[in-house]
């Protein structure tokens, strides 16, 4: 089981302040087990297993405590006057839980911790009742860094084909256990799209429409890396015979959105520095999950590196838009408080006019901000006209 050292230590830093910690993130991507590890650390450091109370909603034990009054009777059934750490995992499946945590601020000493799959865990309801003591981590499926722990690579070549296998499969955690048997790794990843769309799309917003929602998540999974929006995607489904309108598209994305199954990534327009809310692009959390709607056979393709790298930013914390600059398009522009950096992601430059299409966003760009192309060629650092030219997996390699 690897350590989610990054996330734990997240935990760790925030023990004891007078925060809610709220961990959030796709189904199955290390949410519950990361709950587990930082019991461990409770337990570890000296904290009293009695003033530790681990309940995973999901579980069959947890069945008679169907809402927030049965949750609180129980919490304070447990308390002593000793301080009490509350794990509470998949929390959203009790009713109206917010009003249960937000009760234990006021009636008793604990320490509290949470975790959904749905975006929904941090509604206005909870920012309003919780206003100003909410601390969020957000877990993703493992990082390249992260999955090589699993599969250490012993020379140059091995970790090519291991980000093969991570290009193809993704990194959802328990793929690891799977002992690389492909039928039932893909079978699993199927079982995952599955889950969260029954139980955290379909059953969590009494969507009737599953024919529609099955062919949304399809041809979104097609478009990858490409600039849309909810019009013209009910556009596209109109000639193929359905009659959704733009709000509903607009409706189901904000859903799939929700469940962290994608992530929009709005457009910024770089001269008039103003965020262009029509337009954006749309990733999936994880590429095993979304090869499985778009089909393994195209797995290495340009969008799939993209796909990676967006993750990949959005994990590293950095505020990511697709950038435009006249009639320009930038891959991605990553910010953060400490710098801010431009990347081009493409499968190759060695051909003359690819390099130029790809520096020419690029160098359009007035300004001394760091400036990237992300490729799978070999490229071992090289610098072509001021712009920095690292190979994909050098790059997911970093350490940050």
């Amino acid at each position: 089981m690897i350590i989610r050292e990054k996330y734990l230590n997240q935990l760790i830093e925030t023990k004891d302040l007078n925060l809610i910690k709220v961990i959030t993130g796709v189904r199955r991507s290390g949410k519950s087990t990361l709950l587990l590890q930082f019991k461990d650390y409770l337990t570890n450091s000296g904290i009293d297993k009695n003033n530790i109370i681990y309940m995973s909603f999901e579980s069959a034990e947890w069945y008679d405590i169907k809402n927030y009054r049965d949750l609180y009777n129980y919490i304070k059934s447990k308390y002593n006057g000793t301080k009490l750490y509350l794990l509470l995992d998949e929390v959203q499946n009790i009713g109206e839980w917010e009003k249960a945590v937000n009760s234990f601020l006021v009636d008793i000493d604990a320490d509290i911790y949470v975790t959904g799959s749905n975006a929904n865990l941090l509604s206005s309801e909870l920012t309003t009742l919780l206003a100003g003591r909410v601390y969020t981590v957000q877990i993703y499926p493992l990082s390249f860094a992260e999955y090589i722990q699993i599969y250490p690579f012993k020379n140059n070549e091995d970790k090519y084909k291991m980000f093969d296998k991570y290009l193809k499969f993704g990194g959802m955690p328990m793929l690891a256990s799977l002992n690389d048997n492909e039928r039932l790794m893909v079978n699993y990843l199927s079982d995952i799209k599955d889950v969260v769309l029954k139980k955290d799309i379909i059953a969590r917003n009494k969507i009737k429409d599953i024919v529609f929602l099955d062919n949304l998540l399809q041809y979104m999974s097609t478009v990858i890396g490409t600039l849309i929006n909810p019009s013209s995607i009910a556009e596209f489904m109109k000639k193929n015979g359905s009659s959704i309108n733009n709000e509903t598209v607009d409706k189901y994305l904000k859903m799939i959105e929700n469940a962290y199954f994608i992530y929009r990534i709005p457009r910024y327009e770089l001269k008039g520095k103003q965020l262009l809310k029509t337009q954006g692009k749309y990733y999936f959390v994880d590429n095993g999950l979304k090869n499985i709607l778009s089909g393994f056979s195209s797995y290495d393709s340009g969008s799939s590196y993209e796909n990676i790298v967006c993750m990949e930013l959005l994990r590293r914390g950095y505020e990511v838009y697709v950038g435009k600059y006249n009639d320009l398009e930038i891959d991605f522009i990553a910010i953060s408080p400490e710098e801010k950096i431009y990347y081009q992601v493409a499968r190759s430059i060695l051909s003359e006019e690819v390099e130029n299409r790809e520096k020419r966003s690029l160098l359009a760009i007035d300004d001394n901000y760091k400036k990237v192309i992300l490729t799978m060629d070999n490229a071992y650092n090289k610098v072509i006209d001021g712009i920095e030219v690292v190979n994909i997996v050098d790059f997911l390699l970093e350490e940050k």
